[in-house]
């Protein structure tokens, strides 16, 4: 089962963009960085397995939130 990962990215002058982490370009665009957040948080929620990656102007990782039943790998 793979991990469904959405990206809050920076879309030029004051925008955010929401987008799959196997298509950087493509999502919806928001005028405010709390709701893009809110939104990838509620599509990695809808996920059985989900995770958001925001980012912060320039581009590097802020942080990142993983949502449902993570399955182990291995006991312990």
């Amino acid at each position: 089962m793979a991990r469904e990962v959405w990206h809050v990215l920076p879309a030029g002058d004051d925008m955010w963009r929401i987008a799959p982490e196997e298509d950087s370009e493509m999502g919806p665009i928001y005028q405010d960085k709390d709701e893009a957040v809110r939104h990838a948080k509620d599509q990695a929620k809808a996920a059985q397995l989900g995770q958001i990656i925001v980012h912060s102007r320039d581009g590097r990782i802020e942080y990142e939130n993983t949502y449902g039943e993570d399955p182990r790998e291995r006991k312990g």
